[in-house]
């Protein structure tokens, strides 16, 4: 718990990192099979962070007054589900997509109100008890006041805090996968694009200059590419160097190579920081829903993996961001 403390004061106000950090410290200090925190959002139960077997399924909605979760927050009460296929207070369905026979759900106070829950669960039944109790509520103390200090200092709410990039301000993995996931289960909805996009040679840069020059380059780097997309589509960072954009929709007019073109062009001029100039350069790989695939891992795979061949088919540069004479 002094460790966990000590790594969120280095995360400072990023509340979606906290979340993320706090599912992930879950998993060993309960001996949990998975972990998630959802916020509670316009009558749904949202899966905002994941661990473990919740992994899959960030951005999932659940009806809160059909769930456990939902009646954690209307209760204010800390709940235990010793068996998921017995327990009618459960959203069965949603527990077998998880894989999940026992969950601890505790409730997340946000300025005296019940924002959400800080969750853990397990594929074997009766696993959690008064120990584990202990500890998940402490580790909820800590999400609340990541919540509480992350919206202190500005006027954004607590679901922009928990859904955007502090770097960026782009949004971030969490809310990728909601709109990427409601998206897909439209059965009306129109032909998607996903990009994904990995800067080449960001840490040669933050281990030759510096993670602050590496900032920089990053936010650059992200300003031009929310400027080379459409205010229809969604633009992520996702973590590190990696970013994702929804391109929605797509049509003949305005397709996938058409997107990447446009992107190309928009981060190949170089700019200028403290007297050095930069050139950047990534990969980017695509996927198309449903012609690639229905189903949203998949596409994500896919997408990758054409990355991934874009990268390795790129002239090797000593970095995306290198200084030029």
């Amino acid at each position: 718990m002094i460790n966990l403390q000590s790594e969120i004061a280095q995360l400072g106000l990023d509340l979606g990192g906290v979340m993320a950090l706090v599912t992930q410290r879950t998993l060993p200090l309960l001996d949990a099979e998975g972990a998630a925190i959802e916020l509670a959002e316009q009558g749904d139960m949202v899966y905002r962070a994941c661990a473990g077997i919740a992994s899959p399924h960030l951005g999932l909605r659940l009806k809160m007054a059909q769930s456990l979760s939902g009646l954690a927050v209307t209760s204010g009460t800390t709940l235990v589900c010793d068996d998921a296929e017995t327990d009618d207070r459960v959203d069965i369905a949603a527990c077998r997509k998880v894989g999940l026979r026992s969950m601890l759900v505790v409730p997340l106070n946000h300025k005296g109100t019940i924002v959400g829950v800080l969750k853990a669960v397990s594929v074997q039944t009766h696993k959690f008890g008064d120990i584990e109790i202990g500890l998940l509520q402490l580790l909820s103390e800590q999400v609340a006041a990541a919540m509480f200090f992350a919206t202190k200092y500005d006027n954004d709410d607590l679901f922009y805090k928990a859904t955007h990039d502090e770097l960026t301000g782009l949004t971030n993995r969490s809310l990728f996968m909601d709109r990427l996931r409601s998206l897909v289960s439209n059965r009306q909805a129109q032909t998607i694009g996903i990009l994904m996009i990995d800067m080449d040679g960001l840490k040669q840069i933050n281990d030759s200059l510096g993670h602050r020059v590496g900032d920089v380059i990053i936010r650059e780097f992200s300003n031009r590419l929310a400027a080379a997309s459409r205010v229809s589509d969604t633009v992520s960072r996702l973590g590190g160097d990696e970013f994702g954009v929804i391109l929605n929709p797509v049509d003949s007019g305005d397709g996938i190579a058409a997107a990447v073109q446009r992107i190309n062009s928009a981060i190949a001029a170089p700019f200028s920081f403290e007297n050095r100039r930069y050139a950047l350069s990534a990969s980017i790989g695509s996927a198309q829903f449903p012609d690639d695939s229905s189903e949203i891992n998949a596409l994500l795979e896919i997408a990758d993996q054409r990355m991934y061949q874009v990268k390795r088919r790129q002239r090797p540069q000593p970095s995306s961001a290198r200084t030029m004479a």
